[in-house]
């Protein structure tokens, strides 16, 4: 049996008032029972929805640990597994890589008739970004190889949206964010922009690199060294768009020669978000787009779509009926 002592135990701790079933349960004597137990507690849970989620977890919980067999060092070692990664803030970054974080993401981020699928957003937008004019940077010079980023902001029936507010925010070419600077003064390698009447925007940038998402001696870094997988994120881009009457949009763009693609470390990447970078190399036009060195620059060339809330709405609707009939329970809402 676990020893359950230690630092972790409350002092003082008083009845939630909440009184024993009216029922009775049998002992736990052995493992099917312990199971039946829990489960018969958790049909008491008022909402619906709670009860069917806790006894789903229960279900395929107490399922795992009768598969494997669980010793109690195995248990202790998840626990103290556990412990260290939220006391390192880093439960989010532990379910991404589990292929969690963006699997509730798909499930819940509906999209239709075209419209741009969304990405994890992950830990590095800032509220500070600078606003960009048309064809200015979001980059100081001398933070990578240059880029042009263009496109339009359109609804699903093709029509231009202007005034469109895009963020977007990317790492140079130490495969940094600015947020990662100790020395940090202004935002870099990050914007805010609007389309204009045509839908139309276009900025400078550089081309983003991969990076890793862990150092060497964290918790979910150690996980994935025993699981024998890398810790890199897919080269991409970060971009939010957002417009009144539509759905705010939260993707990314993911650079389709980048060796970590179909592998990358939190399963970011959709087929839909795949780009490919055109090889601008005229001196003339590199200066014309205002890239101080002139040379050569990479050219992403990438149309968004997005939903009114009307339609986002609907699918969401939609989908919460289905997923009523597939749980066997109406919606709560």
């Amino acid at each position: 049996m676990p020893d359950l002592k230690g630092p972790q135990q409350l002092k003082g701790a008083t009845s939630n008032g909440i009184p024993p079933p009216t029922f009775d349960l049998p002992l736990p004597d052995t493992p099917d029972i312990i199971t039946a137990n829990i489960q018969k507690l958790t049909e008491q849970t008022p909402n619906p929805r709670h009860k069917f989620i806790f006894q789903t977890l229960v279900k395929h919980l107490h399922q795992f640990v009768n598969e494997t067999s669980l010793t109690t060092d195995e248990f202790m070692t998840a626990i103290d597994f556990l412990t260290r990664t939220g006391q390192n803030q880093g439960m989010m970054m532990l379910s991404a890589v589990l292929g969690v974080a963006t699997l509730v993401g798909t499930l819940n981020d509906h999209v239709a008739d075209g419209a741009t699928e969304t990405s994890f957003m992950g830990p590095f937008f800032t509220e500070d970004a600078a606003d960009v004019d048309f064809g200015e940077s979001i980059a100081s010079e001398g933070k990578g190889d240059y880029m042009y980023v263009e496109g339009r902001v359109l609804t699903t029936d093709g029509q231009p949206i202007p005034n469109a507010i895009i963020d977007t925010w990317e790492t140079d070419a130490n495969g940094l964010y600015d947020v990662e600077y100790a020395d940090r003064s202004h935002p870099d390698c990050r914007g805010r922009l609007r389309s204009d009447d045509n839908g139309r925007f276009g900025y400078r940038a550089v081309v983003p690199i991969t990076y890793a998402i862990t150092s060497g001696d964290g918790p979910v870094s150690e996980l994935l060294c025993l699981l024998g997988r890398h810790n890199m994120r897919a080269t991409h881009l970060h971009m939010a768009v957002q417009a009144p009457g539509f759905h705010k949009l939260m993707t990314a763009l993911y650079l389709e020669d980048c060796d970590y693609l179909r592998s990358d470390c939190i399963f970011g990447v959709k087929t839909s978000l795949v780009v490919s970078l055109k090889d601008i190399v005229d001196d003339e036009e590199t200066r014309k787009r205002g890239f101080p060195r002139g040379g050569s620059f990479k050219l992403l060339q990438y149309d968004f779509v997005l939903l009114t809330e009307e339609q986002s709405a609907a699918i969401r609707a939609r989908v919460e009926e289905e997923r009523g009939i597939i749980t066997g329970m109406a919606s709560t809402k």
